[in-house]
């Protein structure tokens, strides 16, 4: 059984090469991913048990979702086979200075959309399981959706687990007011919340002086044990500065700050997640979880596709201080 239980969906994802636009594309490189699926598979390869709990279409392109989540050491057990639904398939077109990276979805109708609540195996994943994360993207896909999300974060808090959900707003699935609306019922069920200052003041319209003050409000108004928020700063398309804290017990842990050079930024929140539970799990420490989770999510902007293929202790010799330019041999 796993420590770490995600919910979420995982989709194929069509990118044309050589920064080509959508429109100019004769193939595509072909990956799959999907944010709690990352978390999953990140947190695996970091060394904490992870499942992954989802509904997937019967067919080629399902089992290609399971096999490449498995793949990693994931337990996937816990995921569903659904008739006449579809995969979701997002498109990305890699921008560069002054042209911005595009997303295309085309993920209606798919099989954890059309997955209602007393579909997933809630008790069977929470079992002997610690910890479970979800975010605001699934609750977004339908009204269905939605209901299974708020269906797992009450059976993870009934059988004992403590939660996390990253808020990940996407203004290509529904609008402020809607997230607004489905979100603030689900934080009575939440422990941790992971989000940026954009989010934050899209979803929950809280404004603050500083980052520190957007989480002090957050935890005033719904009672969050942990607000942990990502920094992107310098926001070129290809260079940026990144870095992350959290706030527990009143206290500030802020991380280091990294200098990224961007291969691809999909999936880098994501990391961060993943860093930060096992972090957080493995030691209950709030400044190693901050630091992990900065660490990993800094190595995931140097790898393409939505995965982070990093290892622990590429993650440990960053923390050090040990990360460098020189080839390694």
């Amino acid at each position: 059984m796993a420590d770490l239980v995600t919910l979420g969906e995982a989709m194929l994802r069509l990118s044309p090469p050589c920064f080509q636009r959508l429109e100019q594309a004769n193939s595509f490189d072909v990956t799959v991913g999907g944010s709690e699926m990352n978390i999953a598979v990140a947190a695996e390869r970091m060394g904490l048990s992870s499942a992954f709990v989802t509904a997937v279409p019967d067919g080629p392109l399902g089992r290609m979702i399971v096999n490449k989540t498995r793949e990693h050491g994931v337990d996937t057990s816990f995921i569903i086979t659904k008739k006449n639904t579809r995969a979701g398939v997002y498109y990305l077109e890699f921008g560069a200075k002054p042209r911005a990276s595009l997303v295309v979805y085309d993920r209606a109708d798919s099989a954890i959309a059309a997955t209602g609540p007393g579909e997933l195996p809630w008790a069977a994943a929470f079992a002997e399981a610690r910890h479970f994360h979800t975010g605001g993207i699934t609750p977004g896909l339908s009204d269905r959706a939605a209901q299974v999300t708020m269906e797992g974060l009450r059976a993870a808090k009934a059988a004992g687990l403590s939660t996390s959900f990253d808020l990940n707003f996407r203004a290509r699935l529904w609008t402020e007011e809607q997230s607004q609306k489905v979100i603030e019922p689900m934080c009575p069920f939440i422990d941790v919340l992971i989000t940026t200052e954009e989010d934050t003041s899209r979803v929950f319209k809280i404004k603050g002086k500083d980052y520190e003050d957007v989480a002090r409000q957050l935890v005033a108004k719904f009672g969050f044990k942990v607000v942990a928020i990502t920094l992107r700063e310098n926001p070129r398309v290809w260079l940026n500065d990144w870095s992350a804290m959290a706030l527990a017990g009143g206290k500030v842990y802020q991380a280091a700050k990294y200098e990224v050079e961007i291969v691809d930024r999909v999936g880098a929140g994501d990391s961060f997640s993943a860093g930060f539970l096992v972090g957080y799990l493995e030691s209950g420490d709030l400044q190693k979880a901050v630091d992990f989770g900065t660490a990993l999510s800094a190595l995931k902007h140097s790898i393409p596709g939505d995965l982070n293929w990093s290892t622990r202790s590429e993650v440990e010799k960053l923390i050090s201080g040990g990360g460098g330019l020189r080839i390694s041999r």
